[in-house]
């Protein structure tokens, strides 16, 4: 594995590579990540236009009727547990930290409906700390390059750390987001196209050579 090389050619192939939920405040990303669970970021996108009109701090979220939140989000898919989490955080939120999202791994893992994934999306998009955000295209990817052998995103979280620079952590993992999209898809990954295919024994073997 030569990682200095994969990691130039992600650097050459997606130099702007960056996330794609609109939000203008931490708040907004947190809710648009717990929003994002599975459902595609054009779809939060276009909930969000009028959900941080209506709901615009975390009080909003913590008093908001469950019913009218969850008609809100509905079209999100699992909305009933993502109005919970929202109620439930933006409640923490009002209580321990003064209504503002927490800048700390320690801190945000903490708040109900938050794990290491949102928090990493929000540290190092909202708060330029850097994380490694292990979803499902960064777990597949990595496993087929052969980085990690683990299946647990926060075990596969672990390996990347030792493998990546920290400063590069944040921007590594939208790269592999946006690789993930376009060409390493998960059931029919288009391994002749694609330019990490000399690091990659996986692309090698599906592609015949």
């Amino acid at each position: 594995m030569d990682m200095p090389a994969i990691l130039d050619i992600l650097d050459k192939t997606y130099p702007e590579a960056n996330i794609s939920l609109d939000f203008s405040n931490p708040l907004e990303l947190l809710v648009a990540t717990v929003l994002s669970a599975q459902c595609t970021d054009e779809r939060v996108n276009q909930v969000t236009k009028k959900l941080f009109k209506k709901y615009r701090t975390a009080a909003d979220y913590a008093n908001a009727p469950p019913g009218e939140l969850e008609e809100d989000i509905r079209s999100t898919g699992f909305f009933r547990n993502k109005a919970k989490s929202l109620k439930n955080c933006g409640a923490a939120l009002v209580e321990k930290h003064q209504a503002e999202v927490p800048d700390s791994l320690e801190e945000l893992v903490k708040l109900p409906g938050i794990g290491r994934k949102t928090a990493n999306v929000i540290l190092g998009t909202a708060f330029n700390t850097p994380g490694i955000v292990v979803d499902t295209h960064v777990g597949r990817i990595s496993q087929r390059l052969g980085l990690t052998q683990q299946r647990d995103p926060v075990k596969i979280e672990f390996d990347l750390m030792e493998l990546i620079p920290q400063e590069k952590w944040t921007l590594f993992s939208h790269q592999l987001i946006q690789h993930g999209r376009k060409v390493c898809k998960a059931r029919k990954p288009k391994c002749s196209e694609c330019p990490l295919l000399e690091h990659c024994d996986h692309g090698q073997q599906t592609a015949g050579h």
